[in-house]
């Protein structure tokens, strides 16, 4: 189940075909799935990476920007992104304490398809707490996973919910986990696609939004995995990470703008202002081609041509990343199922649930 399957419409624009990030030409998703759950541990995590391109990203770099919104998480690769502005890995999504086994995975992937020709990589791993659903402190996740979603990557839709690295998020009190969304701009604004793809693990349930409805108040009453027996934190820490993809021609400086953005449609659902989430968001463009790989001791042209998306033309990909990731947040809670893990419950969001709290703050079918 989808947002737009109930009928709400988030934003004005029109998503892609698969309203997903893989709507962005080249780019593919893979999740591998760990979910055991017996009398002596729950283990339920996993690993989701993104690829950039249909070549490996070290052989076609893409253009990349990086935002920070709150700084209350973990991330590998973001400075080379700051410092050159170029992506060159492919990016993944796991928990807190597996950033640095995938890390180095990727890094052992990537000198198997390189050959040892290159000379270094630094790989984009970005993470959520999913600790008291799952045993974080087993590290249970190994580098045979992060292999199996490299493997699994595709183009096409997108499984969301309780997949890959969001497992076993929760959101606004909810299961979270995975979610993906797209908007596909007219023709008069540049006809580019912007897709993202969110791992949600955050939020009050009070400060929950859907397309500007304040629904969290009503639905206060259902379980919260943080009213437990046993001290599990408090509302609202977590932490969402957001990756951005379009194939509209941008520059590293704009990328940050575009990541940047991210920012509004987390706000929208009622995130972005808790000290105990990481909230950190990447965007990167494949609209400029045959970018110049690093070749230490055999440079080659000293220029490359390059297009960029010109100002008066750059807000239409900012309000499509604003809705898409508004969306993507929402997918993300509706596709999710019941878990319990730890002694703990997240209870799905449920549509029939949904609906009924927006009809009770006022919407209607067929309004935004």
């Amino acid at each position: 189940m989808r947002i737009r399957d109930l009928g709400i419409a988030i934003g004005a624009g029109n998503p892609g075909v698969f309203n997903a990030i893989t709507d962005v030409p080249g780019v593919r998703v893979g999740h591998h799935t760990l979910s055991v759950e017996t009398d002596e541990t729950s283990i339920h995590t996993g690993v989701t990476v993104i690829e950039p391109r249909a070549i490996a990203a070290h052989l076609e770099p893409c253009f990349a920007g990086v935002h920070i919104l709150n700084g209350n998480g973990d991330a590998t690769g973001l400075e080379w992104i700051r410092e050159a502005g170029l992506l060159t890995t492919p990016i993944a999504y796991t928990n807190t304490h597996s950033v640095g086994v995938v890390r180095d995975a990727l890094v052992a992937a990537e000198r198997e398809m390189a050959k040892r020709h290159t000379y270094w990589c630094m790989p984009v791993v970005l993470e959520t707490y999913d600790g008291i659903l799952s045993d974080i402190w087993g590290q249970h996740v190994t580098a045979e996973h992060v292999q199996a979603a490299l493997d699994a990557a595709r183009s096409g839709p997108v499984q969301e919910g309780c997949v890959g690295g969001g497992t076993g998020m929760i959101c606004h009190e909810f299961k979270g986990g995975i979610g993906t969304s797209s908007r596909v701009l007219g023709a008069e604004q540049g006809g580019w696609t912007v897709g993202v793809l969110v791992q949600a693990n955050y939020g009050m349930r009070s400060e929950l939004r859907v397309a500007g409805y304040p629904v969290g108040g009503v639905l206060g009453d259902v379980h919260s995995p943080y009213r437990g027996a046993t001290n599990v934190g408090v509302p609202g820490m977590g932490s969402i990470v957001i990756t951005i993809a379009t194939d509209a021609p941008l520059l590293p400086h704009q990328c940050t703008r575009l990541a940047q953005r991210a920012s509004i449609g987390l706000a929208r659902v009622g995130g972005g202002t808790e000290d105990d989430s990481g909230d950190i968001f990447v965007a990167f463009s494949v609209g400029n081609r045959t970018l110049p790989v690093a070749n230490h001791g055999h440079p080659g042209a000293p220029t490359t041509a390059l297009q960029m998306v010109n100002n008066d033309y750059i807000s239409a990909l900012f309000m499509a990343a604003a809705d898409a990731v508004e969306e993507a947040i929402l997918n993300a809670m509706l596709a999710a199922s019941d878990l319990e893990g730890c002694g703990n419950k997240a209870l799905a969001l449920k549509p029939e649930q949904l609906l009924a709290a927006m009809r009770k703050v006022g919407w209607q079918p067929g309004t935004r």
